[in-house]
This record gives structure tokens, C-alpha cells and sequence, in this order.
């Protein structure tokens, strides 16, 4: 019974320290539209959420069956959820500067969303590695509790930028800049401190 509340607590923790980028990414969507429904902000965090369960399956499976494959495609994943972070992130700075009409709401697009999604998640890749030693099953729960731990983390992310983003005027700045900053991190962490 321990190995089974020990597996589960290690699935927790895995999906928090995760979540941590996708968590901030929901902070600067909240900020950018503070009026977002909320079943819009569900289903934000059901992307987020998704794409973390996916990416350690992915490398699960690469990891049990194309293991060389894994090590070229993990050397690009600071280079890509750098270049996807900048890109978004440069976007909403540059679309709040110009100033669009501020009776027109700002909305996240899906292919906005989805490449949050990939950007935030794509780390998670390596995760195959940590749970290549399961069955499919204990794999696919792992990967599953991190997914929710996501949802539940990015909930609260996007409530929390949406409080903020009523109270500033150009919050969306402060969102693209917080984009930026977390794909430089994840770029420095990964190819520097590695």
C-alpha cells in the first residue's frame, strides 16, 4: 500500500514542478483577458492539462522504443519552447503598443493556445525518461495525475490574472513579458545548467 501512496505523491510532485510554466502562461492569459469566462478558463487549463499528460506519454513511448531518436529531439526542446515563447510573447506586447481598439475584447486564439500548449509542455518529454521504467498502465496514470495537476494549478493561474489584469490598464505587456522571461528560463536552465 506505501508503494501505491508513494507512486501517487511522486506523480503530484512531478505535475506541480511542471506545471510551473504553464502556470505562468495562465497567469499572463488571465492578465490579458480579464474578462474570460469560465468555462473558457477550463477549457485553457484542459489544454494545458492535455498537453502534459501527452508529452510524457510521448517520451514514454519513445523512450520503450526509440531511445536515440530521444536524445536528438531532446537537445532542440530549449531551442523550440524558446523560439515558440518569444514569438507569442513578442505578439501580445506588440498587439498592446499598437494599441487596438480597447472596446474590442482580447481574446486567445486557438492556435494561440495550442502553441502555449506545445511550448509550455514540451519538457515534459523528458519525463519518459523518470516513468520508462513502468508498465503502460502505471505510466499512463502517472501521466494522467500530472494532466490534472496541471488543469488545477492553471485554474488558479488564470483566476489569479484575471483579478489582476481588471486593475491594469495594459496588463497584456506584463503577459507577453512574463511569456519572454519564462522561455529565456527554459532556455538557460536547459542548455546551460543541463
Amino acid at each position: 500500500m506505501n508503494a501505491v501512496w508513494l507512486f501517487v505523491l511522486n506523480s503530484i510532485l512531478l505535475g506541480a514542478g511542471l506545471a510551473m510554466d504553464a502556470f505562468s502562461v495562465s497567469i499572463a492569459n488571465g492578465l490579458s483577458e480579464p474578462g474570460m469566462s469560465r468555462l473558457k478558463a477550463a477549457g485553457i487549463a484542459g489544454v494545458y492539462g492535455g498537453f502534459q499528460f501527452l508529452m510524457p506519454m510521448i517520451g514514454w513511448i519513445i523512450v520503450t522504443t526509440v531511445v536515440g531518436w530521444f536524445s536528438v529531439i531532446k537537445a532542440l526542446i530549449p531551442y523550440i519552447a524558446l523560439g515558440l515563447l518569444l514569438f507569442i510573447g513578442i505578439k501580445m506586447i506588440v498587439e498592446c503598443v499598437r494599441g487596438k481598439d480597447e472596446t474590442e475584447p482580447r481574446t486567445l486564439t486557438v492556435p494561440i493556445l495550442l502553441l502555449q500548449g506545445v511550448a509550455t509542455s514540451i519538457d515534459a518529454l523528458s519525463v519518459g525518461f523518470t516513468i520508462a521504467e513502468y508498465e503502460w498502465r502505471p505510466a499512463l496514470l502517472s501521466a494522467l495525475i500530472i494532466g490534472a495537476v496541471t488543469f488545477i494549478i492553471c485554474i488558479a493561474g488564470l483566476y489569479i490574472g484575471k483579478r489582476f489584469g481588471r486593475v491594469f490598464r495594459h496588463a497584456e505587456i506584463a503577459g507577453g513579458v512574463i511569456l519572454i522571461a519564462i522561455g529565456i528560463e527554459i532556455f538557460v536552465k536547459n542548455v546551460f545548467f543541463a
